[in-house]
């Protein structure tokens, strides 16, 4: 059986080309990015011609990009980094929002055993944070705010531009988590208001295994990882060459392609969303997140009346992927802290479901899932 895929927000099919690319430099001669014999540079001049693309289509220089294992380690490196170069100031606070990725909250838990304090600010019902909330919550010892672009489970987009100006205002350190942002909403470093910012290539139809930090040749971090000199000494370990390589193709396909994707992911949301409230009713059909400010590919919906176990396990069993909340998660069967956090009522937590879609969705492809979430439905609404 076909799947239907709509799971883009865990991740993403690889993009041929992105393929084609790796296999290259995995089928042909070895090469170190740190040997200085010929192979070795002639790796890196691979590495360093995907690093400037993947800079140019973000608005930063190439040297302001770290190359990480994805989105996680890029959120931990520059926290962990961030918040130990500040503890040396005697800075040791910092402000996130409780919607983050467990990347960041995790993070934030861990530091609390090396002497620093967390602020964890609270979102309306949207997801939304204020502003304002930020600016209260800074204190002379505040050393960062880490707050994300799109929330991965409902797609809410934060008002980054007026965090990252009250940041600059108070001289406070200001990362962004990216991972869902980049290639569905416009990213230009030279001109935003942040200091650091995680990206993952998986997301975006590159490897996995992945991604990227921003930072800002005006702020300095402590590395995470020691060893050799690599990445200007900001992470030891040997290059991924080819991941990088792959990652580069993936941006070279879907950011530099954004507007004409941006559009079509709306016209992929706004008909599963109607199909989906045709078929469950405009009353036991509700949307979470902001209706306005977020991204196009990702919707979360609440099937009131019916678990959201059950319905995913009919999803499944109907060849459709979905999912309950991120991906690191979902598999123990959590609930969603970023809902909790929204305060919504127990009816909406339990029945929500996430749809994202992506490379491959079409919109005959939606009508033939429609049809799919059509035969069941009733029934397992009759026995719930």
């Amino acid at each position: 059986m076909a799947y239907i895929y709509l799971d883009h927000a865990a991740t993403t099919p690889l993009l041929p080309e992105a393929a084609k690319a790796m296999m290259e430099i995995y089928t042909g001669e070895p090469g170190n990015a740190s040997s200085i014999h010929h192979l070795g540079r002639a790796a890196r001049q691979r590495m360093n011609d995907a690093r400037d693309t993947i800079a140019e289509a973000v608005g930063c220089q190439p040297s302001e990009l770290m190359f990480t294992s994805g989105g996680t380690e890029s959120d931990n490196a520059a926290i962990t980094g961030a918040a130990r170069a500040g503890k040396l100031k005697g800075k040791t606070h910092i402000i996130t929002s409780a919607v983050e990725h467990h990347a960041v909250l995790h993070t934030c838990e861990a530091l609390a055993k090396e002497g620093f304090r967390t602020t964890i600010l609270p979102v309306d019902e949207t997801g939304r944070i204020s502003p304002s909330d930020v600016e209260k919550a800074i204190t002379p010892e505040t050393a960062l705010i880490s707050v994300m672009y799109a929330n991965n489970e409902t797609g809410t987009v934060q008002p980054i531009e007026e965090i990252g100006d009250i940041a600059r205002l108070h001289g406070v350190l200001f990362h962004v988590d990216a991972v869902q942002a980049l290639s569905m909403l416009p990213i230009d470093l030279k001109r935003m208001p942040v200091d650091l910012m995680s990206f993952s290539a998986h997301k975006i139809n590159g490897p996995q295994g992945i991604g990227a930090l921003y930072i800002s040749k005006r702020t300095a971090i402590l590395p995470l990882l020691y060893g050799g000199s690599q990445e200007r000494k900001r992470r030891g370990g040997t290059e991924n060459v080819a991941g990088i390589v792959g990652f580069a193709k993936s941006v070279e396909h879907s950011v530099n392609s954004w507007p004409d994707k941006k559009l079509f992911m709306d016209k992929l949301r706004y008909k599963w969303v109607e199909s989906m409230r045709a078929i469950a009713g405009s009353d036991q059909l509700i949307l979470n997140g902001h209706h306005t400010q977020r991204v196009p590919h990702i919707v979360n919906l609440s099937f009131i009346g019916i678990n959201r176990e059950t319905m995913l396990m009919n999803l499944d069993l109907e060849g459709i992927a979905a999912s309950s909340a991120s991906a690191c998660t979902a598999g123990a069967l959590e609930k969603s802290h970023v809902l909790e956090a929204m305060g919504l009522p127990p009816q909406r937590l339990s029945s929500a479901v996430r749809f994202s879609f992506g490379l491959g969705n079409t919109l005959e492809e939606l009508e033939i899932a429609a049809k799919k979430v059509e035969t069941f439905y009733n029934r397992i609404r009759t026995n719930a």
